[in-house]
């Protein structure tokens, strides 16, 4: 009972980025089919990413944690800044970035954070997948529920929710690399 309660927490607070993001993300007009795909990417992306963790861990530092969240927030900060410029600038809103390449971006820097875990579990077999499957999961309904919350806050904050969801945005990834 203890490892199942550890291994929920672990798979919130995992996808607790993917939450957070997507809720500034969400504020955006999304449609609701980008946000669905997004949330299954993210989830597929928290498979992959400590997967590749348990694989890579023995070759890799224990410097890759560091490297890792510097990443994911300098991502992040980009896609904000986009999103701030977008909003600014375009007449238009900024949530086709959530198609192509621009989606891959997304679920990559919610989820690079994630592939130190991988070192940390090591290479136990059904659990390992017992746990990526769990993360994977959790990631993809949190960022669901993200989308969904910011949609409706970017429903009452009109105009100004786009350059509101692309600052939260830009203050995730700089809290990520500071």
């Amino acid at each position: 009972m203890e490892q199942v309660t550890s291994l929920v927490l672990l798979s919130i607070a995992l996808g607790l980025d993917a939450f957070s993001v997507s809720l500034g993300m969400g504020m955006q007009s999304v449609r609701l089919k980008h946000a669905f795909i997004a949330g299954i990417v993210v989830g597929i992306a928290h498979i992959v990413m400590p997967g590749l963790g348990m694989l890579l861990g023995q070759w890799m530092s224990s410097g890759v944690s560091q490297w890792a969240t510097v990443a994911g927030g300098a991502m992040l900060f980009g896609l904000g800044s986009y999103t701030v410029f977008a909003s600014l600038t375009e007449k238009h809103s900024a949530a086709y970035t959530l198609a192509g390449a621009g989606l891959w971006l997304f679920a990559l820097s919610v989820s690079i954070d994630s592939f130190p875990v991988g070192f940390s579990l090591g290479l136990r077999d059904a659990e390992v997948w017992v746990s990526v499957l769990s993360f994977g999961l959790f990631s993809m309904a949190l960022t669901w529920a993200g989308f969904v919350l910011g949609r409706r806050a970017g429903a009452l904050l009109g105009t100004y929710s786009e350059l509101l969801g692309g600052s939260i945005l830009c203050a995730l990834g700089l809290n990520a690399i500071f």
